[in-house]
């Protein structure tokens, strides 16, 4: 399988990653609306990451800024991890029986829309 790209995510070999809420482009915002938007963005992360949690116990946490830095210099960087990284600086990660289930928040910029992704993987979690 190749890497697919839909309306709200991408797939590939063994993940898939889904965009779950996003807000308005922030071209336009003032500076108090694009703050309440992502504050907004980081409730629906702790909201995401406290059913999880009960389910799967707590997350762990990838920091995503190395891979980021990677990314910038034109360094290689695994799926879906090379996605990720441009949107979301941390990926909270549970195991799900042979998967992983991750879920991130964040910006792409500073006038791009905020967004609470998912990804699912086979195996261990990327860099994990």
């Amino acid at each position: 399988m190749r890497r697919e790209r839909f309306a709200r995510g991408e797939s590939g070999p063994e993940f898939h990653v889904a965009q779950l809420w996003e807000s308005a482009a922030l071209w336009e915002a003032d500076a108090a609306d694009a703050q309440e938007v992502g504050e907004d963005c980081t409730a629906e992360l702790a909201a995401l990451t406290t059913v999880l949690s009960l389910r799967w116990g707590g997350p762990a946490v990838l920091d995503l800024a190395g891979r980021l830095e990677r990314v910038a210099m034109g360094l290689p960087v695994g799926p879906p991890l090379d996605l990720l990284c441009g949107v979301v600086p941390r990926l909270h990660s549970w195991r799900a029986g042979g998967r992983w289930v991750g879920i991130g928040a964040g910006q792409g910029g500073p006038e791009l829309p905020y967004q609470v992704v998912v990804a699912i993987g086979a195996g261990a979690v990327p860099g994990g």
